[in-house]
């Protein structure tokens, strides 16, 4: 099947995914509980996801699938086969509190790299979609990176764990980029996030995150001219599109800078700006 003829199915999925999640809304009537202690995940989540698995599987029934609620084994990430990449909510917390930075992340890679992505929006009404070697655009229109050569300029958006004793590290960096940038973002969803990059509202974006997360946006921003990349070398054995610590995703102009500031303050050796 020819890359179009994917995304166009991948894209009525995710719309389908986006007016399940909208009605779920409107009615507020979802159980909540929380993975781990402290990471909330909902019935919609739950339900979404299936939803999905079950298109899915209607059109590529021999190909593998790797999701946050219902398949998260990430053993698929090594292996060269086609696989899917899905979230069915990538800011549940923002949906479950009434906030419009919600999307469907729905990403498909083939040998370690990511081949298509679409992330839904649908409370913003955005549907960003792209291929690899053919550009990204949102609501069909082409989208393109933005050009930020001066750090001092740049507006940066980034996330933090749900683990509170994974936070103080992470400390280091947001003082060195609000010390050094014009300001930070924290919209709590990182395919919009990788997504705003991708459309020039944000210069760059840093965190480390799932493979569900980040792998649409990311193949999103990088065909809008945006350089991809992570703060340290990814471990043998995963494929960079696929890994998710570390990511660094910016307006070409700025990536060495921001990777460079970034990595002084995990060894506490920021300047003052």
């Amino acid at each position: 099947m020819q890359p179009a003829e994917r995304l166009k199915i991948a894209v009525d999925i995710a719309r389908e995914a986006g007016r399940l999640i909208a009605e779920a809304r409107d009615r507020q009537a979802f159980g909540h509980r929380y993975k781990q202690g402290h990471e909330l995940v909902t019935d919609v989540d739950v339900a979404v996801d299936t939803r999905i698995g079950e298109r899915l599987q209607q059109h590529f029934p021999d190909e593998a699938r790797l999701s946050e609620e219902l398949a998260p084994d990430r053993s698929n990430l090594a292996h060269p086969q086609p696989l899917w990449i899905v979230d069915p909510i990538d800011g549940t917390v923002n949906f479950a509190h009434g906030l419009r930075h919600v999307a469907v992340s729905i990403g498909w890679a083939h040998e370690g790299r990511i081949r298509l992505g679409v992330v839904h929006a649908p409370f913003l009404d955005e549907t960003f979609t792209a291929i690899a070697g053919q550009g990204a655009w949102c609501n069909d229109a082409p989208i393109q990176a933005s050009r930020a050569g001066n750090l001092k300029h740049c507006l940066v958006g980034t996330g933090f764990p749900y683990r509170r004793d994974s936070r103080p590290p992470l400390m280091r960096r947001l003082a060195a980029v609000l010390d050094h940038c014009q300001d930070v973002r924290r919209n709590g969803s990182a395919a919009l996030d990788l997504c705003d990059v991708a459309c020039g509202r944000l210069d760059a974006y840093y965190e480390s995150v799932s493979p569900w997360d980040f792998a649409a946006g990311w193949l999103i921003a990088r065909e809008a001219g945006a350089r991809t990349g992570h703060l340290y070398p990814c471990p043998e054995g995963i494929p960079e599109d696929l890994y998710g610590e570390n990511l660094l995703v910016t307006s070409p102009g700025i990536h060495r800078e921001l990777g460079d500031l970034l990595r002084r303050a995990d060894s506490g050796e920021v300047d003052p700006p």
